[in-house]
């Protein structure tokens, strides 16, 4: 146990998203770091995105929020202009209303056919991307 959870100012809770079906889809292996890569599930044009946001609210703590939304998102950044970056595509999709969490609590989402007009690239001077 770290000196900040021990007094309290840790984290009240964990964020995990999981996508459906991420398991069978096919992977594509990208570079995180300058020698650590990383692999994430390969969507294309049209597809649909689901999957369920998980909540878990840790023991004995309470979670007060303003709202729970998911978002995806599709962004272009250039290397040489790095404090901007232009989002192309924006969707939201709203998964509660403010309250107050005790426990853990699961929310499912769908983004419907979304339409991903260009491909992901990363390259010496720009960074295009969905997240």
């Amino acid at each position: 146990m770290s000196l900040a959870n021990l007094f309290g100012f840790g984290p009240v809770a964990d964020v995990t998203v999981i996508l459906n079906g991420e398991d069978e889809r096919q992977q594509v292996e990208y570079r995180v770091g300058k020698d650590k890569r990383d692999k994430a599930p390969l969507y294309f044009d049209g597809e649909s995105i689901s999957g369920k946001v998980v909540v878990r609210v840790h023991e004995g703590k309470q979670l007060e929020h303003y709202g729970i939304k998911v978002q995806f998102i599709g962004s272009i950044e250039m290397f040489y202009d790095r404090g901007n970056h232009y989002e192309f595509v924006s969707l939201v999709q709203e998964l509660a209303a403010p309250a107050e969490l005790t426990n853990t609590t699961m929310y499912n989402f769908e983004f419907k056919n979304v339409e991903k007009q260009y491909e992901s690239y990363q390259g010496i001077n720009v960074k295009l991307r969905y997240f």
